[in-house]
C-alpha cells in the first residue's frame, strides 16, 4: 500500500461528504413525511386504506435499494419521457424506500401509546386526525427517537449506492480517483475509513440521545 500516491486527491474525496449528507438529509425529510402517512394508512380502520399501506411497505421493504434506484434512474426515463438527474433519483428512491421503514417504526410507536389515550380522545370528541396530530403522534415520535436516528445511519451507510447512477458522493470520488491512478485499493479504504467515522459519530449520538430521553422518564 501507497499511500501518498492519492495524498492529492484526499480532498476531492472530502468534497463528497457534504453531496452523502445533502442526500441522505434529504431523503430523511421526505421519507419521515412519507413514512408518517403510510403509518397513519396501515392504522386507520378501513381495509382498502389498510391495503395500500401495507402493500407499499411489502414492495419497498421486499426489493433491494439498488434495484429501486436503477428502475427510477434508468426504466422510468422510458416509460415517462422524463430524465431525472442522478441527485433527483437517489433522492427519490432514498426517500421511497425509507418511508417503508420508517413507516413501521411510526406504526409501532403510535400502538405503542396507551389505549386509554384514544379513549380520553374519543370522549372529548377529539376528531381522528387531529387525534393522530396532536396527541397520539407527539407521544410516538418521543418513544421512536432513537429507531429513526438507527434508520439515519443505516440510511448514511447505505447512501455510498448512489454512485452507481453517478452521483459524486464519496464513494464515487474515490472510485474517480483510482481509475486516474490506477490503484484502487487505497482510495476505497480511506472512503472506508470516512464513512466508519461518520458512523461511529452519528451512533454516539444517537446514544446520548436515547439517554437523555430516559433520564427526561425518569428511568
Amino acid at each position: 500500500m501507497d499511500f501518498s500516491r492519492i495524498y492529492d486527491s484526499i480532498p476531492y474525496i472530502l468534497e463528497g461528504i457534504p453531496v452523502m449528507f445533502q442526500v441522505v438529509l434529504v431523503s430523511a425529510l421526505f421519507g419521515i413525511t412519507l413514512g408518517v402517512v403510510v403509518a397513519t394508512f396501515k392504522i386507520v380502520p378501513n381495509r382498502l386504506v389498510n391495503f395500500i399501506g401495507h402493500a407499499y411497505t411489502a414492495v419497498f421493504r421486499g426489493t433491494p435499494l439498488i434495484l429501486q434506484l436503477a428502475i427510477i434512474h434508468f426504466g422510468l426515463p422510458q416509460l415517462t419521457g422524463y430524465i431525472t438527474t442522478p441527485y433527483q433519483s437517489a433522492v427519490i428512491a432514498f426517500s421511497l424506500n425509507s418511508a417503508a421503514y420508517i413507516s413501521e417504526i411510526i406504526r409501532a410507536g403510535i400502538q405503542a401509546v396507551d389505549k386509554g389515550q384514544w379513549e380520553a380522545s374519543d370522549a372529548l370528541g377529539v376528531p381522528y386526525v387531529k387525534q393522530l396530530r396532536s396527541i397520539i403522534l407527539p407521544q410516538a415520535f418521543k418513544n421512536i427517537l432513537p429507531a429513526l436516528v438507527n434508520e439515519m445511519i443505516t440510511l448514511t451507510k447505505e447512501s455510498a449506492l448512489v454512485s452507481t447512477v453517478g452521483v459524486l458522493d464519496i464513494m464515487r470520488r474515490a472510485q474517480i480517483v483510482g481509475g486516474q491512478k490506477a490503484i484502487y485499493f487505497e482510495p476505497l479504504l480511506f472512503a472506508g475509513v470516512i464513512y466508519f467515522t461518520i458512523v461511529m459519530v452519528l451512533t454516539y449520538l444517537g446514544q446520548r440521545l436515547e439517554k437523555r430521553l430516559r433520564k427526561s422518564d425518569g428511568r
